[in-house]
């Protein structure tokens, strides 16, 4: 496992990665003039563009929710990913090393983009064998299920044929079949003949959330092929089956904007559920939901620890009848203390899964069956009553010592006083009954599972497993605003003299920036700013300059310096770098005059004859200072 990565590798993947072309990737951006660009955030919902990028800074921040950061943060907001995944994507995608601090391996960036383009080949190649009469087969299930065409090409779907013709078709591209083997796209025998992983089968491409294929899922067609149902590809470098959710590349916007994610348990449940207006849906792919895919949803959804469970976002599973679908119930209702948010459970009352529900009674019965889904601890104190005869006085009892374990497992406390009442109701007896069943059952399990807020294991943002430097997630610091500056002209020159220092320095230029530290300022919060500036101020002229700046000052300042430097310059694009010296020179000047007023004052109340050499020293001081403020003009 390789070690830290070393801070000067950091600095060079962001000082030459435009950050106006990575998140260009996810929103539309339009000019805003003085090198700034803008438009709809993508962390919230908006109708005006109050989201900022500046390229050339290399900050982006949002004045409508308050989110911003540089170009490492964007991707683990967006794409969910920890600091150092972020890092060695964007050294990646620039084709650099990235070295270790311990000595470590780096990660094999080329090998990986291999694999990644192999997977992007095959899946090119799946979807054009689609359209061919040998997978008719296919085109007859997908249609039987309700899915035409575009629906197809929307989600990518292919089919592999029989006879080689995937890794005949990869060899021709140059892919040697030994890597098609890492990638897991082709087997080796144990004679060492190779042969296609996929034949015969429909398959779907199973994407991270940035839409790179990592793998492939095949459902079985032919009443010949005696391989299982669904077919995935094994573990591979880029593929990690427990780390992947089939489907998130398409939701990922809509679940992080509506803090909703609803999980369902085929490849053909997420389509059926997208086409009928539920977009947030996922699926896993060939494992079950577990605690890998529990830390991917937290992120999706910013679940981060909070004891107002209604403040949290929602997640919602669906599972089918069948005895699977009951095991399925079963893990997720034994992981929900891993959320913060409010988990939920749909379930047809025909027991229809949502591709079949869609089938027969169309798009609304799908969204109805999410909109009506019902609290995971209703669903599951529900499923144990109904094991038992309520008509007799013994079932009944039995029941609530069924149930109690479950009532007694619930971390919000009203939230739990609420079943009790319910589950009295339920079973026909008085709420001291149960509430005296579930206190008892609370003392026999003193291993219960934290309350909500608190730190548990697996609950918390974890630790990362892949190599780089280890980073928190990205959470919104209580600090000073921009918008929570006075508006004084005293304040507002101050604020405007630090935006053309972090956003234009070239133009200032480093002898007026120094000039800058030494001044006195009236706003605090400005003046710690200043100081960060003073402390970085070698470094103004060179990439990375306001980000210098931003890990220098206290970290609940860092957002603050972010906003200082991406707001809008208020000045013509043309005229921004007279503006940019003006507005510095003018804050600079204005301290001069300062000291002159305060030397002035000295000099009227000193006694010229008492003391001299002092007086002769006070009037060369003001001399100096009318001295550097023609300077400061002339210039």
């Amino acid at each position: 496992m390789a070690g830290l990565i070393r801070r000067n590798d950091i600095d060079e993947v962001r000082s030459r990665t435009n950050l106006a072309d990575i998140v260009g990737d996810y929103v539309a951006l339009k000019s805003a003039g003085s090198g700034s660009m803008k438009g709809l955030c993508p962390f919230h919902e908006e109708r005006s563009p109050s989201f900022h990028v500046r390229p050339q800074v290399g900050f982006y921040h949002c004045f409508g929710c308050g989110e911003g950061g540089d170009v490492f943060t964007f991707l683990q907001r967006m794409d969910h990913v920890s600091f150092s995944e972020a890092v060695e994507r964007l050294a990646g995608r620039i084709s650099y090393e990235l070295h270790y601090e311990d000595g470590g391996a780096a990660t094999d960036h080329g090998n990986r983009a291999r694999i990644l383009a192999a997977n992007q080949a095959a899946s090119d190649f799946f979807v054009a064998q689609l359209r061919t009469p040998e997978a008719e087969l296919g085109r007859s299930f997908l249609g039987e299920r309700g899915f035409d065409q575009s629906a197809a090409e929307r989600f990518g779907i292919g089919f592999a044929p029989r006879g080689g013709a995937l890794m005949k078709h990869l060899n021709t591209l140059g892919f040697a079949s030994d890597e098609l083997v890492i990638a897991g796209l082709i087997g080796k025998g144990e004679r060492g003949d190779y042969y296609d992983r996929f034949r015969g089968r429909l398959v779907w491409p199973i994407r991270d959330v940035t839409g790179q294929t990592l793998g492939f899922g095949a459902r079985r067609l032919l009443d010949d092929d005696k391989g299982p149902k669904y077919l995935n590809t094994p573990e591979t470098p880029v593929y990690h089956k427990s780390q992947v959710l089939y489907g998130l590349d398409l939701a990922k916007k809509d679940i992080s904007r509506s803090k909703q994610i609803v999980v369902v348990e085929g490849y053909t449940d997420v389509m059926a559920c997208h086409l009928a207006g539920v977009t947030t849906a996922v699926a896993t792919c060939g494992t079950a939901f577990g605690v890998d895919h529990i830390k991917i949803v937290r992120r999706m959804i910013g679940d981060y620890d909070n004891a107002d469970t209604t403040a949290t976002g929602e997640v919602i599973f669906t599972f089918d009848p069948d005895e699977a679908g009951q095991k399925a119930a079963n893990r997720a209702f034994a992981e929900e203390h891993r959320f913060a948010a409010q988990t939920f459970v749909a379930v047809a009352s025909d027991g229809l899964d949502p591709c079949d529900l869609r089938l027969k009674k169309g798009d609304g019965a799908v969204r109805r069956l999410v909109s009506t889904r019902k609290p995971m601890f209703e669903f599951k104190i529900r499923r144990e009553l109904a094991v038992h005869d309520l008509e007799t006085v013994e079932g009944r009892v039995a029941a609530l010592r069924a149930a109690a374990p479950v009532v007694a497992g619930i971390r919000d406390q009203a939230l739990g006083i609420g079943y009790v009442r319910s589950v009295a109701g339920w079973l026909g007896m008085e709420p001291s009954e149960v509430q005296s069943a579930v206190s008892s059952a609370r003392r026999q399990s003193p291993s219960a599972a934290p309350s909500r807020g608190s730190s548990s294991p697996g609950a918390g943002s974890g630790s990362d497993s892949g190599p780089g430097v280890a980073a928190p997630e990205p959470q919104h610091e209580q600090g000073p605003s921009i918008m929570g500056l006075k508006t004084d002209a005293t304040t507002r020159l101050e604020r405007d003299a630090l935006m053309a220092v972090l956003q234009h320095p070239e133009v200032v230029g480093d002898d007026l920036i120094r000039k800058l530290t030494q001044i006195a300022f009236a706003d605090n919060t400005l003046a710690v700013v200043r100081d960060a500036i003073a402390s970085q101020v070698e470094r103004a002229l060179l990439p990375g300059w306001a980000s210098a700046v931003a890990d220098e000052v206290p970290q609940s300042f860092s957002t603050f310096v972010k906003q200082l430097s991406v707001a809008p310059i208020p000045e013509r694009e043309d005229r921004i770098p007279v503006y940019c010296v003006q507005v510095t020179t003018d804050l600079v000047e204005r301290d001069l005059l300062r000291q002159k007023r305060e030397l002035l004052g000295v000099l009227q109340r000193m006694d010229r004859e008492s003391d001299p050499a002092r007086y002769v020293q006070t009037q060369r001081d003001l001399m100096g200072i009318e001295a550097e403020r023609r300077a400061l003009r002339d210039d």
